[in-house]
């Protein structure tokens, strides 16, 4: 098998990278890009764990092959945080201890910042639908849900300490 070129936009980075054409994204993510936030859990798409966004939308990285990331955007949970400030979701999972063993976490995290970047005002139902291909064996979810409308409320500005407002002061 000939390896082939690919260009993609990781967390705001550009990387060209040599690759074989039946490598997973994920495998790039890991193994190449060192980026080992992305975990792979059943490498079959049922659990959710490599989630990541596409172009903005949450996929599976286990099931998307190399080619099809060619010229594409890429964010993993390491490019969530910006300048050194957690993500709301992030600081959110943490004050609801919305996560146990955390091995679930990241995916957890990328498929609700997906849904609220589509859905800034998702119901409990809605954040139960965006978040259900991703699976977590731990926590029993409420505190996920939490987590997630405490995060919604932060990016909206009704929490006082919003992360668009910290950005803005830390430029």
């Amino acid at each position: 098998m000939e390896a082939l070129s690919i260009q993609i936009k990781v967390n705001g980075h550009s990387h060209r990278i040599q690759t074989l054409p039946n490598r997973r994204l994920l495998d790039i993510l890991r193994e190449d890009l060192f980026l080992t936030g992305t975990k792979e859990g059943c490498g079959i798409g049922e659990c959710g764990a490599c989630t990541v966004l596409l172009d903005g939308e949450a996929v599976n990285a286990c099931l998307i092959l190399a080619p099809q990331s060619d010229g594409r955007e890429i964010l993993t949970i390491e490019g969530l945080a910006e300048k050194g400030f957690l993500h709301p979701l992030q600081k959110a999972f943490i004050d609801h201890f919305a996560f146990q063993c955390g091995f679930c976490t990241p995916g957890m995290l990328m498929a609700a910042k997906a849904l609220l970047d589509v859905n800034p005002n998702p119901s409990r139902e809605e954040i139960r639908q965006g978040l259900a291909g991703v699976l977590c064996r731990c926590t029993g979810y409420i505190q996920i849900i939490e987590a997630v409308e405490d995060a919604a409320r932060a990016l909206s500005g009704i929490a006082g300490d919003s992360f668009t407002q910290r950005k803005e002061e830390a430029r």
